[in-house]
């Protein structure tokens, strides 16, 4: 099932944009995996703003459906895999993308939201590989399903 949602997709982008402007102007990068990263010990000091950005994120996925909206047509297992082989494949893909942020030195959010603000060639190249990659991945999916 199609959602197409223009008004809530363009909300939902300039709440990321503000935010990730307002994380630059105090001198942060908005990146999801090093503010991650920044928990880990050994970790820099600043833990509480981390902490925090990282609870709003969980929280806020989980208010999402008690503010009404209704996420039924979402099938978080599309391509009809077993309960172990789904689970075992987000294990492995969580894996790879944590290895991924390492190597590329940032996250989607990092380089595809604030890079690309600061107009980081580095980003672009980052986030060009991200989208060349997942067109690939989904390509491939769908031939093995049959999707």
């Amino acid at each position: 099932m199609e959602n197409f949602t223009p008004y809530l997709s363009l909300a939902g982008g300039l709440i990321l944009g503000v935010s990730a402007t307002i994380m630059l102007a105090g001198g942060r990068i908005a990146g999801v995996s090093g503010i991650i990263g920044g928990l880990i010990p050994p970790s820099v000091p600043e833990k509480k703003w981390r902490l925090l950005f990282l609870l709003g994120l969980i929280g806020g996925a989980a208010l999402f459906p008690l503010m009404g909206s209704d996420i039924a047509y979402i099938n978080i297992n599309p391509y009809g895999l077993t309960d172990e082989l789904h689970y075992a494949a987000l294990i492995v893909g969580g894996l790879l993308v944590g290895l991924g942020t390492s190597i590329g030195s940032g996250c989607t959010s990092g380089h595809g939201i604030c890079g690309l603000g600061r107009l980081s060639t580095r980003a672009l190249t980052a986030t060009l590989t991200f989208m060349a990659v997942a067109v690939v991945t989904v390509f491939v999916i769908r031939l093995a399903t049959g999707a």
